[in-house]
C-alpha cells in the first residue's frame, strides 16, 4: 500500500512575549489553505498536534498550553499605510477547533521582525543601526498595531538585556503600539463599553451576583474583584488550574459575560468562542511570591491580576489583556481602576503569576463616552527555529 509524503512547508517558530508560534508565510501555505476555511483550520491543527485527548500535542508543535498553542499568517499588507497582514489562529488542544475571534498581544511583539525578514517592509526605512517601525494590521479585530523593532548591524536585534516578567532570558526591547485598541461602534460587541456601563451586575449560576466591568479594548474581557469570588488575587496556576470545580465556574461566568456583551445569542454558543472573551479579575495591591520565586512588593506595583484563557490561569498575563487592563486603569469608576486606587491613570503596573508587567493607556472622555486612542506596552521577541514544519497529508 502506497502512503503520500509528508507535507514539507517553510516556517518559522517564534516567541513573542509570554507566548510561542509557529509563523507562515501566507504564499508559502498549501494553496487550499491560502483561503479561510476547513483545509486552512485541519492543516494548522495538524502542525500544531490537535486534537490530543491526551492533551500533550506531542504529535506536533504546540505545547499544551494556550500560551504555546498559537499559529500565525502573515502577508504583505493590502491596507494602505501598512506593511504587514496579521492572522492570528488560537488553536484548541483536545478538540478540533481553531479559534479566530481574537488577536494575540504576545505574539504581536514577533511579527514586526517577521515582517523585515520576509521582506514586507521597504528596505529604505530600515536602518543600519536604530529602530524600525512597522505597521501591522491585525486582521482578527481590525486594527492597527505599530512594532518597533531594534536593528543592529542592519539585522534585526533579538539579544538585550531587556527582561520580562514570565520568559526567563533578557532579549530586546520591542515596543509595541495598539492603536484605537477599543471595537468600533459597528464592531461586534459595540462600543469600549458595550452594556454602556463601567459596572455591571452578573447573575452568575454557582457565583450569584457579581460585580464586573465587561469591556472591549485590546480583546473583550470580563473584570470582576477577587474578593467576590473568593480569591486574593495572588493565586498562582496550581491554586487555579487543579480545582476542576473553579475552572467550571469561570467558564460558567465566561458564558454569561459573553452574553452580556453582546458577543454571543446563547449561553451554548461560548463553547465554540474559547477564546475570547477573557476573564480576569482583580485587587489591589499585595505583596506576594511569583511563580519563579521572587518576590513581588506591594510597593511596586499598582494592583494584582489574574486572567484565565482557554479555560485556565495563565502563567503571566496575555498581551491583549494588557491592553484591556491598561485602558480599563486608566478610566475613573471600572474595577480596575478602583483596585489601582482611583483617579485619573495613564498607566499601571500590575503584579501577575510570574511578576509584573506596565501597561500605558491615552484614555479620554468624549461628549461624555470614553475613547482610547492608544495602549503601550513591552515586550520581547526571538527566532527560536526556522525552516519547514513537515505534516502528513490533510
Amino acid at each position: 500500500m502506497a502512503h503520500a509524503a509528508q507535507l514539507k512547508i517553510p516556517a518559522t517558530y517564534m516567541r513573542g512575549g509570554t507566548s510561542k508560534g509557529v509563523f507562515f508565510r501566507l504564499a508559502d501555505l498549501p494553496e487550499p489553505a491560502q483561503v479561510p476555511g476547513p483545509a486552512r483550520d485541519a492543516l494548522l491543527l495538524r502542525v500544531i498536534g490537535s486534537p490530543d485527548p491526551y492533551g500533550k500535542q506531542i504529535d506536533g508543535m504546540g505545547g499544551a498550553t494556550s500560551s504555546t498553542s498559537k499559529a500565525v499568517i502573515l502577508s504583505p499588507s493590502q491596507r494602505d499605510g501598512h506593511d504587514v497582514d496579521y492572522l492570528f489562529g488560537q488553536v484548541a488542544i483536545d478538540r478540533a477547533f481553531v479559534d479566530w475571534s481574537g488577536n494575540c498581544g504576545n505574539l504581536s511583539a514577533a511579527v514586526g521582525a517577521f515582517a523585515i525578514a520576509s521582506g514586507f517592509v521597504e528596505a529604505a526605512r530600515l536602518p543600519q543601526d536604530g529602530v524600525a517601525t512597522v505597521r501591522i494590521w491585525q486582521a482578527n479585530i481590525g486594527k492597527t498595531i505599530v512594532a518597533h523593532v531594534p536593528i543592529s548591524a542592519g539585522e534585526v536585534q533579538e539579544t538585550g538585556d531587556f527582561e520580562l516578567d514570565g520568559v526567563t532570558f533578557p532579549a530586546a526591547e520591542v515596543q509595541l503600539e495598539f492603536l484605537d485598541p477599543a471595537a468600533d461602534e459597528e464592531g461586534e460587541g459595540g462600543a469600549m463599553f458595550p452594556t454602556g456601563n463601567l459596572v455591571d451586575t452578573l447573575e452568575v449560576p454557582g457565583i450569584g451576583s457579581v460585580k464586573a466591568t465587561l469591556i472591549d479594548a485590546g480583546i473583550p474581557t470580563i473584570f470582576v474583584n477577587a474578593v467576590d469570588l473568593g480569591y486574593t488575587g495572588s493565586e498562582l496556576q496550581d491554586a487555579i488550574n487543579g480545582d476542576p470545580a473553579a475552572l467550571a465556574r469561570f467558564e460558567t461566568l465566561r458564558a454569561h459575560g459573553a452574553l452580556r456583551m453582546g458577543l454571543i445569542g446563547q449561553l451554548e454558543e461560548a463553547a465554540n468562542r474559547q477564546h475570547t472573551p477573557k476573564v480576569a479579575f482583580v485587587a489591589p495591591p499585595a505583596s506576594y511570591t511569583a511563580s519563579s520565586g521572587k518576590v513581588v512588593q506591594a510597593e511596586d506595583i499598582d494592583l494584582l491580576v489574574r486572567a484565565l484563557s482557554m479555560g485556565k490561569l495563565h502563567h503571566a498575563m496575555m498581551g491583549t489583556a494588557a491592553v484591556a487592563i491598561g485602558t480599563a486603569a486608566a478610566i475613573p469608576g471600572t474595577l480596575v481602576n478602583r483596585a489601582a486606587g482611583g483617579g485619573a491613570r495613564s498607566a499601571v503596573r500590575f503584579g501577575h503569576p510570574s511578576g509584573s508587567l506596565r501597561v500605558g493607556a491615552e484614555a479620554r472622555q468624549v461628549d461624555g463616552q470614553w475613547t482610547v486612542t492608544k495602549a503601550l506596552m513591552s515586550r520581547s521577541a526571538r527566532v527560536l527555529m526556522e525552516g519547514w514544519v513537515r505534516v502528513p497529508s490533510v
